[in-house]
Order: structure tokens, then sequence, then C-alpha cells
């Protein structure tokens, strides 16, 4: 028997048949904006065909120039590019796998000042305000959808998505808060959802009857004044009867102040949009937006909430998802932990798009684990990400491996990163890795510390010792009241109700979340109240008032720069932690210069003058103010003549970068 029957069943469309009910959601890498980086994408996507996916979605491609998300990003406007992308629906064909193209006109969201948008009203996320369409703007528009979906069936594609949701062009037409139009596009809701459904009849119309149209349905778009839920419902149905083949879900508009696919949202959270949908169409809806693992797709499936479920970031860290799946392997899926850090962060900042858990990802042609044509003995110490992405990888290869730990356990950094509220998913990562170990037939030494005579016997030696907390230069930082962050989230001090956490960066900012929440994980229900996230009837955009829960502790976070809390964050998490920090109460004190420490608590100053001497009365000092590496090991083994190789924090303890640690570990397998 299958072990996730409703999940691989195959899906017939009637003119064509998908072999399960996974979609690879649409996922922008970069590469899509680049022809001579044509056959690193058709590598990337051949790869997840092979590895078992349903319904391939590229990433978003716009169908006229104005449409584009910046200057020179992708776009479908000439047969020539169509025979270019030949070589990306061959690749996906020869491994038995179907592929759409997305059609996405980014609309005001666009980086550049030829943006236009359903009315003159400039974007938050975006420096430009957008030109509003004319009447004749918006025809030439629904004509641009046309010819791309025409050019997507002449490059070979087996169908297209529409993009609209995430506050994108047709999305902006769909809501009263983006469309203040007086013609035909504007207005009443019939009048509002006319562009989206003109788009999908001209597409439907110019592809034929036998291509899929996916249409990507904001369900629910969490702003102020977005579509209501009696409005979703009427698009679908217009959606489907002007040719649809299936409705995918969106959720979320990118300005949207409520999170929607970062790792403290819990998994499945917004399938109950979709289950509220399916019973309004008679074609197959798709569930999206954190479902990782194949569990929750096959209750998703099983339960009705949904006929197929759609994946974009799992498939980076795992191309391999499905057939794992297929083979009941799911413990050995390298499970995509939301973190954004290699993927969206990338895409914003025009850098190629990867993963921080697979850091192959969209390098499959540069970053080759390849058989070893000579295997060598390779010792690694230190059995953090960057120790377990070397050992795994090094013996992936052939060669022979041992791992030393001088803890009881493997997971590093990453051991305390899981224990810190909505950072559970990095348990996961822990858990790929303890299996790969065991597949790969390294030998794993916990609790032991290797000494320089251990290690004089390996043809190689790599050091991944990590990093320990920095201990600052202040009077009284001895005192019973201070302890590291370590410490504190291992819970191996007591942590009073009135605490002051030094240092504001990565580590300082979880810590702050780790001491202000009592539920870990929270539920469903809790996330959705903690966001004001109400059901999709119960507002305009599906908003209600947030009710957070308290805060068990006072908590005071410090830092010596002057500029604001979470400044360095990543780009598309950062606001969502300063957020939750704001909602759970967290003083701020920037600028500050730390006195000393005593009976009385912490005493600051503030600025170069050291003026507005203050006392923090707290209970507990929590020192988030850095790390240093740990690489002593280093310079002894140098100096007996062992080939040593530094990586991660052990080479680099500047803010913790398990990113950077996982990518060097995994390159220098590579090259070893």
């Amino acid at each position: 028997m299958s072990p996730y029957p409703h999940l691989l069943e195959p899906l017939d469309l009637g003119f064509t048949t998908l072999r399960n009910r996974v979609v690879m959601g649409s996922m922008h890498t970069g590469l899509e904006d680049r022809a001579s980086d044509l056959d690193r994408l058709a590598t990337y996507y051949a790869e997840r065909a092979r590895g078992g996916a349903g319904l391939i979605v590229t990433g978003g491609f716009a169908p006229n120039l104005e449409g584009t998300l910046y200057p020179g990003g992708s776009a479908l406007l000439t047969s020539r590019q169509a025979r270019r992308h030949r070589r990306i629906t061959d690749a996906v064909h020869r491994e038995g796998g179907k592929i759409a193209l997305q059609i996405l006109h980014a609309g005001r969201y666009a980086y550049h000042p030829a943006s236009v948008a359903p009315s003159r009203l400039k974007s938050p996320i975006t420096p430009f305000t957008p030109r509003a369409l004319s009447t004749r703007g918006v025809e030439r528009t629904v004509r641009a959808y046309a010819r791309c979906a025409r050019l997507a069936r002449e490059a070979g594609y087996d169908g297209v998505e529409i993009m609209a949701s995430e506050g994108y062009l047709l999305n902006q037409f769909l809501a009263p808060r983006t469309n203040q139009r007086t013609d035909r596009y504007g207005g009443s809701p019939e009048n509002r959802r006319r562009l989206p459904v003109e788009v999908v009849r001209a597409v439907r119309e110019a592809a034929g009857e036998d291509f899929v149209v996916v249409y990507r349905l904001s369900m629910l778009d969490l702003v102020p004044d977005g579509q209501s839920w009696d409005e979703v419902v009427a698009l679908a149905r217009e959606v489907e009867a002007a040719g649809a083949t299936i409705i995918n879900t969106g959720i979320g508009w990118h300005e949207a102040r409520v999170p929607t696919i970062v790792t403290s949202v819990p998994r499945g959270a917004f399938t109950r949009v979709t289950a509220k949908l399916r019973p309004e169409v008679s074609v197959p809806v798709v569930a999206s937006n954190r479902i990782t693992m194949p569990d929750l797709a096959e209750q998703t499936i099983a339960d009705g909430s949904a006929d197929l479920v759609s994946m974009a970031r799992p498939f980076l860290a795992d191309p391999d998802w499905v057939r794992k799946a297929e083979q009941d392997r799911a413990d050995e899926i390298n499970t995509c932990i939301a973190c954004n850090q290699a993927c969206l962060d990338h895409t914003f900042a025009k850098k190629t798009a990867t993963c921080l858990v697979n850091p192959r990802a969209a390098h499959e042609t540069v970053l080759v684990l390849a058989p070893t044509r000579r295997a060598r003995s390779v010792a690694v110490v230190g059995a953090g990400p960057a120790g377990l992405a070397a050992a795994t990888s090094l013996a992936e290869r052939g060669h022979r491996v041992e791992l030393f730990e001088a803890a009881e356990d493997i997971g590093g950094q990453f051991a305390l990163a899981m224990r810190i509220p909505g950072k559970e998913e990095f348990a996961e990562t822990i858990r790929y890795f303890r299996r790969r170990l065991e597949l790969t037939g390294v030998k794993v030494h916990l609790g032991r510390r290797a000494e320089p005579a251990d290690l004089t016997e390996f043809d190689e030696v790599v050091l991944a010792t990590g990093v320990e907390p920095r201990i600052p230069d202040v009077p009284g930082i001895d005192h019973p009241k201070v302890v590291t962050y370590a410490a504190a989230v291992r819970g191996e001090a007591p942590v009073g109700r009135r605490v002051a956490v030094m240092g504001a960066g990565g580590i300082g900012v979880d810590v702050s979340e780790f001491l202000t929440h009592t539920a870990s994980p929270l539920t469903v229900e809790q996330w959705m109240a903690e966001w004001g996230v109400g059901s999709p009837d119960a507002s305009r955009g599906g908003l209600v008032d947030p009710q957070p829960e308290a805060s068990p502790r006072e908590v005071h976070l410090l830092q010596r720069k002057d500029t604001p809390i979470g400044k360095g964050l990543g780009r598309t998490t950062g606001w969502v932690h300063r957020a939750a920090l704001k909602a759970k109460g967290v003083h701020h004190h920037v600028g500050v210069n730390y006195e000393r420490v005593d009976d009385a608590g912490l005493h600051v100053t503030h600025g170069p003058d050291r003026a507005d001497p203050q006392v923090l009365d707290v209970d507990t000092v929590v020192l988030c103010t850095g790390q240093e590496s740990v690489n002593g090991l280093a310079t002894t083994l140098e100096g007996l003549g062992v080939p040593v190789h530094v990586i991660g924090g052990a080479e680099l303890a500047a803010e913790l970068d398990a990113k950077r640690a996982i990518r060097q570990g995994t390159e220098l397998a590579a090259r070893l």
C-alpha cells in the first residue's frame, strides 16, 4: 500500500493526468532573469521533476515590459525567447514531469519607474508611484497575457499559472484598497473582477482547451480594504467558468502586516481557508503555505480541504521530496525550516535564490557532490550545522568520516535555536542530519572532546567547533544575576520576572521572544489570535483585532548602537520579529553604555558623553553580546603537519550564520 494514498494518487484533468497531487509552487530564483542561466534553470527544474513533483510552476515571467519586477527582469515576450525555454520544458519532460509557466504582472510592486496599476497609488514596499492604466491600457494588458500563454505553449509548457494573489496587478484590481477606478474596471465588485476574468478567458482562448490554466486566487488578502469573502467566492466561480483548470490558494499581500510563510507560522495554518472555498467550485483546488511534510499534505487532501497541495520552498530544501514520500522515507526529507534567509531574502536583494539547508538548490551545475576518485580518512570536529553538512557530504562522496562532538548530542547552535518560540522547525534539520549520518556511515563520537592525538592519523581534519558566548568587559559581569544566552535558553540558569537582555542582534531578539512567551509552539488558533487573523468572512481581508497573550516577564532589550533594534535582521523576517516584540511590550534601549551590574540591577548611560545614567531594576541579565570562535585546535594541528580546514563559526564568529556554515561544509566536501 502507498504510505500516502491520497497525496500520491494521480489526478485526471481530462486532457492530461498529473502523476500525483503535489505541485511544486512558484519560487523565483533569479535564474529566470538571464538567458545565459536557462541551462542552470533547466537542470534545477529537471532535478525536481526527477524527484517526483506532479506539476512544477516556474518563477514569474511578465507578459509585458510594464509588468516586470525590475528592469531586465524575467518576461516572455517573443517566439525567440519561447524557443530558448524549450531547454527547460524538454529537460522536465525527459524526467516524466509536467511544468507550467507562471505569468506574473507586478503592477505597483514593480521596482521601476514605468510601473502601472489600477490607480495611481504608491505601494508601501516599493519606491515608485505607478501610472494608472487607461481603459485601453487594461485591454492591451489582457492581450499581453494571452500572447504570453500562447508563447508558453509554443515553448513546450504544459500550462500556465496566472498569478493573481500576493498583491500583484490582478489582485490590485480586485481590492477597494488599490482600485479607485470609475470605468468598467472599477467601482462595483463585478467591475473590479472584470480584468482577472477577462485574462483567464483570453488565456484559455489563446492556449487551447488541452492546456492547464492554474489561477492563483487570493483567498485571504490580510490587508485593510481587501476583498470580502463573498467577492472571493464570486470570483472563483467566474474564473472557473472562464476556463481555469485548477484554482491555487494565495494568502496575504506582500505589504500585509501578518506573516504568512515564515517559520513562526504554524504548519497548515491556512488549509482551512482552502477548505472553505473548495465546495464553491467544481475544479480542483490547491492548498498552500507552510505545508512541509507528507503527513500534513496527506491529511489536507484526505480530509477534503483540498485536491492538491502546493509547496515551493520545500522543493528548494529537497528536490526528492515526493520520491522519499513514495518510498516511505519521510524521515530522510530535508525539511524547509521557512527561514527565508537564502531564498526570499536573496530574491529581494537580486541574488540567486538558494536554500539555507540545501545550498545546492539553483546551483546544481556548480556544486556537485560526485563520487570521489580517492577516498580519504577525514575527521570532522564539531556537530553543529557546518560540521554536520561537511561530514555527511564527505561520506556521501565516499570518504571515510569520523565526527567528534564534545556535547552529548548533535545540533550545535540549531539545538539552541529550536527552543525559541517560532523556531521549532530547526529540530527538523537536526533530525535530517541524524538520519544522514546513519545512512552515509559516518562514525560518530558524542560526548568526546577531540584532542590533537585523536586527529593526527587522519588525512584531513575539518574544524567546525563553532562558537562560545562572548563575555563583555563590564564591572560586575560575574554577578549572580548574569547568565549567558545559552544557559538561559537551555534552562541551566533561573531567569527572573524582570530581565535585561544585553545585545540586540539576532540572538538578543530570539532570546527576548523566548522570554516573552509561555506556550511553544503556538496552536493555529493561538497564532491567529496573536496576529489578528479571523475567518475569511470576518471582515474585508480577513483581519480582526490582534489579541496577543501577555508576556510573563518584563523584558528590556539593549544595544550599544543608536540604530533601531532589529534593523540588521533579514528583510522578509525582521519586521515579523520587531512586531512580535512590540506586541509583547519589550522595552527597547539603544545607544547605551553598559556601566556595571550589581545588586541594584544593570547600570547604563547613553551616548558618547555617557549621559542620562539609569539603573534597570532587573532580576536577571542575559548576555547576548556576541560570540568568540572556538578554534584553538587549528594552530596545534597545523604545527603537527595535519591538513586543517576551519569552517562555520570556528572561522568567523560574527553574527551567527547557519547559511554560510552549511554552505561552507558542503562546498568543502565537494572540493576534497
